[in-house]
């Protein structure tokens, strides 16, 4: 597929559906997809990806709330429209199949060794995002910023084991390690074969018969973690700043997820800015205008002069090159435009009144009426 559909529409619902709504248009869009009830059917096959996507960000409120306010950039940070698949966390999922197919263990390996294997073992931990607000200046030439940002982290006591320090975790005698059990039974079709999480050890695979007593056993521990952000210089408005490893903790000695930082940049009173290039706007009296002259100008780096040709009309834009804002990407720097408008002036002494009717006269132009000189 060239682009990704959204979860509630892959479901046939509507944004707000209950969780009873979503797990009940998740079964049958399960069931009637199924590769192993279309074999060789490709587009099936893709549907039922996709309704397993939607399902697994939709039934959990957490990555719901995130889906709901970001969209795919909530849920999955390295989401590009038609490059694959999906990496998160597919929850129950098995259960709905076992529900669905009566357990039988070759459905698509779900509710199978497979997904009790994923959950006793390494799992990367959940990305964060968090929002920085810049001035213009800031945003142009780059800062470091500090961020306090609530995370969880490895408890370090225990190291991530859980276990109390001395004491090290039992391998589970049910499951073996594996945090699944698995049973038989038989029905009119035969015997069927189904998986599901190891009760003793609540599919953890291992017993902890110590806890450790900061982290009660978890591993990891909430916390505030203060971090030294670097913006690069030309970074705009909405773009993402990603800080690796700076999210929440794994668990069962997976990596730690990532920090987004969010960019929002206050408007500057002076500039505009559309990409690398940025926009100024001075105004110059006609006569200037007319004869030419030398200005000072506004830039990122300080006035500027800049040549005004004579005859110069109202509107009339002037390039500075090199002295726009430079690209994250490459460095190269845009451009600044100047433009330059017309003022008309007010309130002429007689003097200046006789010296413009004098000069309508030898330019031959018309005006409205004579001025009371």
């Amino acid at each position: 597929m060239a682009d990704k559909r959204d979860y509630y529409e892959v479901l046939g619902l509507q944004k707000g559906a209950s969780d009873d709504e979503i797990k009940k248009a998740y079964r049958k869009a399960a069931k009637a997809n199924h590769p192993d009830l279309h074999p060789g059917d490709k587009e099936a096959e893709a549907r039922f990806k996709e309704a397993n996507e939607a399902y697994a960000v939709l039934s959990d409120p957490e990555k719901k709330a995130k889906y709901d306010q970001f969209g795919f950039a909530g849920v999955d940070p390295s989401f590009s429209a038609g490059q694959g698949g999906f990496t998160g966390d597919f929850g129950d999922l098995g259960d709905i199949f076992g529900d669905i197919f009566g357990g039988f263990g070759g459905f698509g390996g779900f509710g199978g060794q497979s997904r009790q294997s994923a959950r006793s073992g390494p799992r990367r931990g959940e990305s964060l995002q968090a929002r920085l607000t810049l001035t213009f200046e800031e945003a142009a030439f780059g800062c470091k910023k500090d961020l306090n940002i609530p995370r969880v982290e490895q408890c370090p006591d225990c190291k991530g084991t859980g276990c109390a320090p001395g004491t090290t975790p039992e391998v589970c005698p049910d499951c073996r390690g594996t945090g699944t059990v698995t049973t038989q039974r038989r029905t009119p079709f035969g015997i069927m074969q189904s998986s599901g999480p190891c009760p003793k050890c609540g599919g953890s695979g291992r017993i902890i018969h110590s806890p450790c007593p900061k982290c009660r056993g978890n591993g990891n521990i909430r916390t505030q973690k203060k971090l030294n952000v670097t913006i690069p210089a030309g970074i705009d408005d909405g773009e993402t700043v990603s800080l690796r490893g700076q999210g929440n903790a794994g668990t069962n000695g997976g990596p730690a997820g990532d920090l987004l930082v969010v960019i929002s940049v206050r408007p500057s009173p002076t500039f505009q800015r559309e990409g690398t290039n940025i926009y100024v706007t001075t105004s110059l009296s006609f006569v200037r205008a007319a004869l030419g002259t030398e200005i000072q100008v506004p830039t990122l780096e300080g006035p500027v002069s800049l040549n005004i040709p004579e005859g110069t009309q109202t509107g009339s834009v002037f390039r500075l090159r090199g002295k726009g804002v430079p690209s994250v990407r490459t460095g190269l720097k845009g451009d600044q435009f100047v433009t330059v408008n017309l003022e008309t002036p007010k309130n002429l002494n007689r003097r200046q009144k006789e010296l413009l009717q004098e000069l309508a006269d030898i330019s031959g132009e018309k005006v409205k009426k004579k001025h009371r000189l």
